[in-house]
């Protein structure tokens, strides 16, 4: 793998020695010093150099316009929207998430009926925007199982996909259906992907939910370069899915001189031994969990005592024997 940087120098601060950026951030009564520092992090979570590029995302981030969004939910458990409105509030991670314009999301928004419908088909009929899927999308009995105003799930999809930027699918079920697709459903669940082909730009933030820092970080990264991140086949971008959890995972050092958990419950176990004997799927699973980590960047899966189960993965969730499956060392 090999990562692009732009070399070209930051781009020069707002008028008037960066006021537009003062300006936001006094209204959101976020000090520049804090909101600096998470745009490092940002930097870090894009795998760019923090100090080159820390003030090139703040600057980006102070003159680029609202970016609207249309985010559409298929089949699925609103994990995915649950992680985005739990986005570090309030801190720095607010402010980014405030640069865009959510106009059409079903959870969330005022209108309904014919209202609702509107604001999506006035988005799309301006252009400029961005999608984002949440959930598997049934193709079943010509998607019935899934429709909304009376139109199939897959229609809207593909409407929406077609006339947008690009189209971001979050979580395990919009990237290759999820637990709707697992054996013995009967919806025809698919991801967005699968569901558009190789027509649209599709970019894809599995897990279970998605991190959303990475969503965060992939907009970020559009508002600073013009460009959406590299990605790998399957769309998902190299900064959050290039690097195995077992490299930065906590318990490292205990795979390393040989010290597993056998039993839940064990020595090993409350001492944060290595899970691999558990079922642990971090040695064959991309992602960058413990490194950005959950809940406000405090934790991760394995940092907790619970085993990767691999849920970037394609269809992770029909592994034979089971999650917890004991695995041989020697794997």
């Amino acid at each position: 793998m090999t990562l692009k940087f732009d070399e070209s120098p930051p781009a020069p601060a707002a008028r008037g020695d960066d006021g537009s950026l003062k300006e936001l951030l006094s209204t959101r009564g976020i000090p520049r010093r804090d909101f600096l520092k998470y745009c490092s992090f940002l930097a870090g979570v894009l795998a760019l150099p923090p100090i080159s590029y820390a003030q090139r995302i703040a600057n980006a981030l102070a003159v680029s316009p609202r970016l609207p969004i249309l985010w559409l939910n298929g089949q699925d458990c609103n994990g995915n929207i649950e992680s985005f409105l739990r986005a570090s509030n309030p801190t720095p991670s607010e402010l980014i998430l405030d640069k865009l314009s959510i106009n059409y999301v079903e959870l969330l928004m005022s209108p309904a009926g014919s209202a609702a419908e509107k604001s999506r088909a006035d988005t799309i009929a301006a252009g400029g925007y961005v999608a984002v899927v949440e959930g598997a999308i049934p193709t079943s009995a010509n998607g019935a199982y899934c429709c909304v105003g009376g139109r199939a799930f897959t229609d809207i999809v593909k409407e929406v996909a077609g006339g947008a930027l690009a189209t971001i699918a979050v979580g395990t079920c919009a990237f290759q259906g999820g637990l709707p697709a697992a054996k013995g459903g009967v919806t025809g669940a698919v991801g967005v992907r699968q569901l558009l082909g190789a027509g649209p730009t599709v970019i894809a933030l599995p897990g279970c939910p998605m991190n959303v820092e990475n969503l965060t970080a992939t907009i970020v990264h559009y508002l600073t370069f013009g460009q959406w991140p590299d990605a790998d086949s399957l769309g998902r971008p190299f900064f959050g899915y290039g690097e195995e959890i077992h490299e930065t995972c906590p318990r490292l050092k205990y795979f390393e001189s040989g010290r597993f958990v056998r039993a839940w419950g064990d020595k090993g176990h409350q001492q944060g031994w290595c899970l691999r004997y558990m079922g642990c799927q971090g040695p064959d699973t991309d992602a960058n969990c413990p490194v950005v980590k959950f809940n406000s960047h405090t934790s991760s899966p394995t940092e907790v005592g619970a085993v990767c189960l691999a849920c970037v993965r394609p269809r992770f969730w029909d592994v034979p024997g089971g999650f917890f499956k004991h695995r041989p060392l020697d794997d």
